[in-house]
């Protein structure tokens, strides 16, 4: 085996990895966690090398905290983002706290973005609740004859959403003129 075509190999896949995870910090801005799996996924189908997984591992981690160094990618900024849209789209803290979960934030970047939610707005779950109500025509939104069919279907939706279930109903008790207010408050 030749050591100088093996040194070729391994610069060729760095900057052919760096040259991938440019491009899709282009296009998208991910956390550390997804960039890695995109990464990851693109060597073993499009690269296709001889490399073991651990060498890979070990390639992309060092592309990576390169990227963090530079502060291309911050998974800090990326949790307070996020955070703020899925609160915009209507998410209830414990389904913002799930979702950032998910896309492989830590724990400590998602309390302090869920801490700062808390601080700026005041009762963020139930403007997020009323938000969901609104997209989803549900509860309030609904006509007055077929609110009491569908209660155990908007309270299953709102469950889902991560409300508890004390706000779900105080929600749903809403009468129509009420929720009209508040919406135009918010």
């Amino acid at each position: 085996m030749n050591p100088t075509l093996n040194k070729s190999d391994f610069e060729d896949l760095t900057t052919n990895l760096r040259d991938l995870a440019y491009s899709y910090l282009e296009k998208y801005s991910p956390s550390k966690q997804q960039l890695k799996v995109y990464l990851l996924k693109k060597y073993l189908t499009k690269v296709k090398g001889t490399k073991s997984k651990k060498e890979i591992t070990s390639i992309i981690d060092k592309i990576i905290s390169n990227l963090e160094k530079n502060k291309i990618l911050n998974d800090e900024m990326y949790s307070d983002s996020k955070a703020r849209m899925f609160l915009r789209r209507g998410y209830s803290l414990n389904k913002i706290n799930q979702s950032l979960k998910n896309k492989g934030i830590d724990g400590k970047f998602i309390k302090q973005s869920i801490d700062k939610i808390k601080e700026d707005e005041i009762e963020p779950d139930f403007v997020s609740a009323l938000k969901l109500c609104k997209r989803r025509r549900i509860g309030p939104t609904r006509p007055d004859d077929n609110r009491e069919l569908f209660y155990k279907k908007d309270m299953g939706i709102l469950a889902r959403g991560g409300f508890s279930f004390e706000l779900s109903k105080k929600i749903l008790e809403l009468k129509k003129n009420e929720f009209n207010k508040l919406i135009k408050i918010i």
